[in-house]
């Protein structure tokens, strides 16, 4: 393995309930079936990374509870370098809950615990870590000052950022300053922009010349664009699967872009092999678990036709 990737991210244990349809407000709504899941942004794409073959590291707080040590497991079993995660006595590791709708669609309330934890202080101890990285990998799911802190670190030694704004929240402009690549799906492009009335192209659009930074957006039943910050956008189109659960899809497209852009591949080659891997994805349960490895993007991207491989019809959704 060349590449090389640091994911500076959170790890999110995901309860995932399965039902119908979302309640509403003051309901009960009897669901359909249970399951839980190592997640977090930062830990489901740094497995992603991994599987696509990066040489890949991260940089986290877990608690000092069952939770933490499954995760450091994890981390072991995928090979991901985890000398710089630490697990944070007297705090409980971060919690994802999740509810997937019978139409694969989700939506997701998370309690950060000891990912809040993660402060400049510790990027700086990590400093050799992120640095010896071709790309930097940043969500939002850690407290800002520790983004700003790792992009600023990577940035200063010519590292590749970049950053999948989710959730969103205001971004300061220290840390828009450091990144590369911004890779949102469409409700945080609009946020990007303010809640501007235009269509997603004038919106990546206006966000490339704000930032001066590519941008690639997810854009679920309709595939993603990618927006350079030299060249025409590109519209790549959805991969027609059978879609059993979202939860991470977007982050299976994050790792993969980042491990393909580590590679030395250009940005539309990269979002290609990513589209492919989070389409597989959505085929599957769970988050960092449904990431797939190299071998089966590349069967996939490379099929005659998707009828190749055992995944037919609907739509791909990217979260």
């Amino acid at each position: 393995m060349t590449a090389s990737v640091c994911v500076v991210g959170s790890f999110m244990m995901d309860l995932v309930a399965y039902a119908p349809r979302r309640p509403q407000a003051g309901e009960t709504l009897i669901g359909t079936g249970f399951a839980s899941f190592p997640g977090g942004k930062g830990f489901n794409q740094a497995v992603a990374a991994a599987r696509a073959g990066a040489r890949t590291a991260m940089v986290g707080c877990v608690g000092d509870d069952d939770m933490g040590v499954q995760f450091r497991t994890m981390l072991a079993v995928e090979e991901i370098d985890a000398s710089a995660v630490v697990a944070r006595p007297g705090v409980g590791t971060g919690v994802g809950l999740p509810l997937v709708e019978s139409t694969g669609q989700n939506s997701i309330v998370v309690v950060p615990r000891a990912n809040l934890l993660v402060d400049a202080a510790q990027i700086d101890r990590a400093a050799a870590v992120i640095t010896g990285a071709d790309v930097l990998l940043l969500q939002l799911e850690l407290a800002v000052e520790a983004d700003v802190e790792a992009a600023r670190v990577a940035h200063e030694q010519g590292v590749t950022v970049v950053l999948n704004p989710a959730p969103m929240h205001p971004l300061p402009p220290e840390l828009l300053a450091c990144v590369d690549v911004v890779v949102p799906n469409e409700g945080e492009l609009a946020s990007l922009i303010d809640g501007m009335d235009v269509d997603v192209r004038q919106a990546a659009l206006a966000v490339r010349d704000r930032w001066g930074a590519d941008v690639v957006v997810t854009l679920g039943g309709h595939g993603a664009l990618v927006v350079p910050r030299v060249g025409a956008p590109l519209q790549l189109p959805a991969y027609p699967v059978d879609v059993v659960d979202t939860v991470g899809a977007g982050d299976v497209f994050c790792g993969y872009l980042a491990s393909g852009l580590a590679e030395g591949g250009d940005l539309v080659a990269a979002a290609r092999f990513a589209n492919a891997a989070a389409a597989i994805s959505v085929t599957r349960t769970g988050s960092a678990a449904a990431a797939p490895t190299h071998g089966e993007v590349l069967a996939f991207a490379t099929a005659p036709s998707v009828s190749a491989i055992p995944i037919r019809c609907s739509d791909t959704a990217l979260t």
